[in-house]
């Protein structure tokens, strides 16, 4: 009887699949991964493009055969710029959804919001976006940028002779960690460098911030005292009023040049940029970049938006963060096929050492020990068109260094992250 019960499961087993309702067997086929970024809220201008690289990638991947033999399946939820949220979201990934891995987050607010959860469950966590540093993981793998891969370097260009031989700095971001550690780190430098703080002026203003009047109106003031450049490290949809505002005032990229660390080609889409011609953004990687690969990566994500009737699919650009998540997404793909399952230990260890050949037109490594990539630096200026021309760039990718040789104490901090004690 047991027999005949198992044969006729089996036989409308074959019938379901036959009638198309192949839900559930196609699901137990497939490896799911997370995509956790907000899609509403004062962020959504800057992470909604993440999460559909994130599925074109794991189209692209899909189409190639999968990993292990099975469908990416991803699983998308909307933290909607609500910090708490993204605790929430990234508990229900792991314990709900089942993912293997989740790609998302970018402001650190966030990522400090999700970190306990990931370290709690033993989850996996790919973040690509810069950060301020001053972190390391078990459970999170940084394929954004550090500190000494972006923000000093931009800083040093700064006070070149080709960057303009600025002498003072006004340090304008939104008010949350990644910023104000930033600009901790870059006030020490600015002081090894001779730079004294009355030569420095730091201003913060709230997520979602967007009356610059007054700010720009100080800037202008405080550049009277000498070469001022302006470090932006406003985050989100308030860095077009804050543009927009440069603009009106007629603060020229000449007089007061500004470098931001989050702003690239999708920010500027909704601004005239012919007035911001010359200002600054430094990251890894830029949509003018001319290589193969980059040509290849671009041409996709436009007719993969064309495909999928994105909002503005004609115009859509790529950006560093956007080359982050590609690179991650692939990087984690081969982790897996060289361990040969999606356990997270397994996986971690074969992570280290990974390569991958970047748009950006350099073969990127993850490092062995601290969890973050060999980047690249380039700094570009913002052109009539909403490109940007790279300007300066490292000849080669750069090791990240997660704690920062110019806070104190960090000389003694362990360059692998360390497991934490389970309770």
């Amino acid at each position: 009887m047991r027999r005949r019960t198992l044969l006729k499961a089996f036989a409308l087993s074959a019938s379901t699949i036959a009638l198309g309702f192949s839900v559930s067997v196609y699901a137990a086929d497939t490896i799911k991964v997370g995509i956790m970024h907000s899609l509403s809220g004062t962020m959504a201008i800057s992470e909604t493009p993440l999460k559909d690289v994130a599925l074109m990638t794991i189209d692209e991947i899909n189409a190639k055969g999968g990993v292990l033999g099975k469908k990416l399946e991803p699983v998308v939820v909307d933290p909607a710029s609500n910090w708490p949220l993204f605790a929430e979201k990234a508990r229900q990934l792991l314990t709900q959804d089942k993912v293997a891995a989740v790609f998302g987050c970018w402001t650190s607010v966030s990522r400090k919001s999700v970190l306990p959860v990931f370290e709690e469950l033993n989850g996996l966590l790919f973040y690509p976006v810069q950060y301020e540093g001053e972190e390391m993981s078990p459970n999170v793998f940084y394929t954004g940028a550090a500190p000494n891969q972006q923000a000093i370097p931009a800083v040093e260009y700064l006070m070149s002779e080709d960057g303009g031989e600025a002498k003072r700095f006004f340090l304008l971001g939104t008010d949350y960690v990644y910023p104000r550690t930033t600009n901790k780190i870059l006030r020490a430098f600015l002081h090894s460098k001779g730079v004294q703080d009355k030569d420095i002026e730091e201003v913060y203003t709230p997520f979602g911030y967007s009356d610059y009047q007054t700010i720009v109106a100080n800037i202008k003031k405080f550049s009277a005292g000498g070469k001022t450049a302006v470090v932006s490290t406003i985050n989100g949809d308030s860095n077009v009023p804050f543009y927009k505002e440069l603009a009106n005032q007629g603060v020229k990229a000449t007089d007061v040049p500004v470098v931001a660390f989050s702003v690239g080609e999708e920010e500027l889409r909704g601004i005239d940029t012919k007035p911001l011609v010359g200002n600054l953004a430094a990251w890894n990687y830029f949509e003018s970049v001319d290589n193969p690969t980059n040509q290849r990566f671009v041409a996709d994500y436009r007719a993969y938006a064309k495909a999928h009737n994105l909002p503005n699919a004609g115009t859509v650009v790529t950006n560093d963060p956007m080359e982050a998540t590609y690179v991650g997404i692939h990087m984690w793909a081969q982790a897996v096929e060289k361990a040969g399952t999606t356990d997270v230990d397994k996986v971690r260890a074969a992570m280290a050492g990974q390569t991958f050949k970047a748009p950006s037109g350099f073969t990127l490594t993850m490092d062995a020990t601290n969890h973050h990539l060999h980047k690249p630096v380039m700094i570009g200026e913002i052109e009539s068109n909403g490109q940007f021309n790279v300007v300066w760039q490292t000849d080669k990718p750069v090791r990240a260094q997660p704690w920062s040789p110019y806070i104190p104490g960090n000389d003694k901090k362990p360059d692998q992250p360390m497991k934490m004690a389970s309770n």
